[in-house]
């Protein structure tokens, strides 16, 4: 029996027994046929969803042409397997443009995705909350209007300040949202996920530029951003999601060739994970082409975070425990 007929009749086996066939990542980047950007992973019982946003626009054109997000799973954080498109900016009747960062939560058994926008009628970005009962969607619009308008921050003249939401659940059952370019804002958000519970704060950091994320790990928050252009992702530490926060310094350096740096941090199976994108995609990749990469994060006794590590390589597949 030849090779050809071999590699068939196991592709046959595999339908038969109704398991697909999802090719192992060989490292950084984790997707390899798309270009993705931005990325947001949650943890959810025993898989961890990555949403991303699609970088669209052909090379040679630079810019950021970007339409919809995407969603893969995992339960491994090696193999990965796309869903199908869970949300688009056209779910936004009132947006009209920029399918930017985002990020999906889940509450009471519902998922929140938070997503910045361009809106239509607004000048400016806008964050959006859409919702579904299941974490690969459809997702559809949970206001039919924007969370955040660009009149809503006044702390930035420009017109692009309300991008980048990350929204933390503390153990208490509050929620917060945090997001920002050049000012970093934040607010608590209603026990129904899709209202501001009282004023927004500006949160004063050294060099921020752009997205935040929080998460805790044991008895610390940490707040990671972007700081300057091209950008390095920076964090800081707190004994509570409202601060105040201790700057600690730079968590890792500019992301390959693209000038922009975004981060998830999560915990799954016992391991610690930084998920990012670089523009090393071979071909056409970078500022404007991205692609998602991860890699091991690392915590030292007293609760800081060690250097990342950037690598090709990437990381071994988790286990469960």
């Amino acid at each position: 029996m030849n090779q050809l007929k071999i590699i068939f009749l196991s592709v046959l086996t595999l339908a038969a027994l109704g398991k697909p066939a999802i090719a192992q990542t060989d490292g950084n980047p984790i997707i390899k046929d798309k270009y993705t950007a931005d990325p947001a992973a949650m943890v959810y019982g025993d898989t961890v969803y990555l949403y991303a946003g699609h970088d669209e626009a052909p090379a040679p054109k630079d810019g950021y042409m970007m339409h919809e997000w995407l969603c893969y799973t995992s339960t491994d954080m090696v193999n990965w397997k796309e869903r199908s498109i869970p949300l688009n900016v056209k779910d936004f009747a009132w947006a009209k443009a920029d399918a930017w960062a985002s990020q999906v939560i889940e509450h009471d058994g519902k998922f929140y995705w938070y997503a910045a926008v361009e809106h239509g009628t607004i000048r400016g970005k806008a964050i959006g909350v859409a919702v579904s009962d299941n974490p690969i969607g459809p997702f559809k619009d949970a206001r039919g209007s924007a969370l955040i308008t660009n009149d809503m921050t006044t702390a930035s003249k420009s017109f692009w300040d309300d991008i980048d939401p990350s929204v933390f659940m503390d153990v208490d059952g509050q929620a917060y949202l945090y997001w920002g370019n050049s000012k970093c804002y934040w607010a608590k958000l209603k026990k129904n996920m899709i209202e501001l519970d009282g004023e927004i704060h500006t949160l004063e950091l050294p060099n921020f530029t752009e997205a935040p994320w929080i998460h805790k790990h044991k008895d610390w928050y940490y707040l990671s951003f972007a700081i300057q252009f091209p950008e390095k992702i920076a964090y800081a530490m707190s004994r509570k999601a409202t601060g105040p926060w201790i700057y600690k310094g730079i968590l890792n350096e500019v992301a390959g060739n693209s000038n922009t740096n975004h981060q998830s941090i999560i915990d799954f199976k016992g391991k610690s994970y930084f998920i990012y994108h670089n523009g090393s995609l071979p071909g056409d990749g970078g500022s404007f082409r991205r692609s998602v990469c991860v890699d091991n994060l690392y915590y030292n006794e007293d609760g800081s975070i060690k250097r990342i590590i950037m690598t090709t390589e990437g990381i071994q597949p988790s286990k469960k425990l």
